[in-house]
């Protein structure tokens, strides 16, 4: 970084990220790989899900861990480690034959940007904020839809709603044509705000970990609806999984508020019909548990 970079700014905030986006720019070849993006997103997946994985592992020790689990009835450990391993192992193979080939013939086609500069702290913040907004507006139409077309649901969402019991890895668990709509409408709400290409990666990066902590299953003192409100969280999806319907904003609140499909934690326990539902699958909801011979 020189100092005609420093006069381009204009705003020094910018220069905190520009050493970074210097680096990220010298490895250019290697960052418009074709097969860099799925292999970037199934390896990131895999790796903001351990934590989780090592939350089921520790509440077979430490059982009060399992008090955050949003559902606690019991299985063996085992069992809890088999699912993991399933789970990974479906995810993988829709990767390998579906996002890798799709997103390597997007990278082929697409032109790359690498401006001179750095986005600004600020710019990068608004941006990224820009993008969950727009994502999440997107994604409240998509999955509604889903949900109220039975075609949709039959051949693109019931895959993701097998999963009874949500976990960490659950939420990549999907159909292709449902893995691949939500690639993209990720990169749909990147091209519209305009953002820069800093922006965008964390905003992808964020996407994945929000998407992970709705599904993994705890209520977690420092989780991200603990500390801004106007998220959901995981006891939010959990009320969506639960009932098969409502609370279709991935993340935020307010699009399920003013349409009317808000599903309150109290709601969805004391309806009549959600209280079926949730013996049903409350049944199959499980802590993990210690094998005892």
């Amino acid at each position: 970084m020189n100092c005609s970079t420093f006069q381009k700014h204009g705003n020094p905030d910018g220069l905190l990220l520009q050493a970074l986006w210097d680096d990220l720019r010298a490895q250019r070849e290697f960052l418009t790989s074709p097969f860099l993006p799925a292999c970037f997103a199934f390896l990131i997946h895999l790796l903001l899900c351990a934590p989780f994985l090592a939350f089921e592992t520790l509440g077979c020790f430490w059982p009060r861990m399992n008090l955050y689990r949003i559902s606690r009835t019991t299985e063996p450990s085992l069992l809890c480690l088999q699912r993991w391993v399933d789970c990974c192992w479906r995810i993988f193979l829709k990767y390998l034959t579906t996002v890798l080939p799709a997103t390597a013939l997007y990278q082929s086609v697409r032109i790359p940007r690498f401006p001179e500069l750095a986005p600004s702290c600020s710019l990068l913040i608004g941006e990224v904020i820009a993008c969950l907004l727009l994502f999440d507006a997107l994604f409240f139409i998509w999955h509604y839809s889903m949900h109220r077309v039975p075609w949709l649901y039959q051949r693109v969402h019931q895959t993701h709603h097998q999963n009874r019991i949500t976990f960490a890895l659950t939420a990549q668990d999907a159909s292709p044509a449902e893995l691949l709509s939500l690639q993209m409408l990720a990169l749909s709400s990147a091209w519209v705000v305009g953002c820069h290409p800093l922006s965008e990666a964390l905003f992808h990066l964020l996407n994945t970990w929000l998407a992970i902590e709705d599904h993994c299953g705890y209520d977690l003192p420092w989780a991200i609806h603990r500390l801004l409100p106007c998220f959901g969280g995981p006891p939010f999806h959990q009320a969506h999984h639960h009932i098969y319907s409502g609370n279709y904003a991935p993340y935020f609140r307010h699009w399920d508020w003013l349409c009317g499909t808000y599903l309150g934690v109290r709601k969805e326990a004391g309806s009549k019909h959600g209280a079926r539902r949730r013996k049903k699958i409350l049944g199959s909801d499980c802590v993990c548990v210690g094998l005892h011979v």
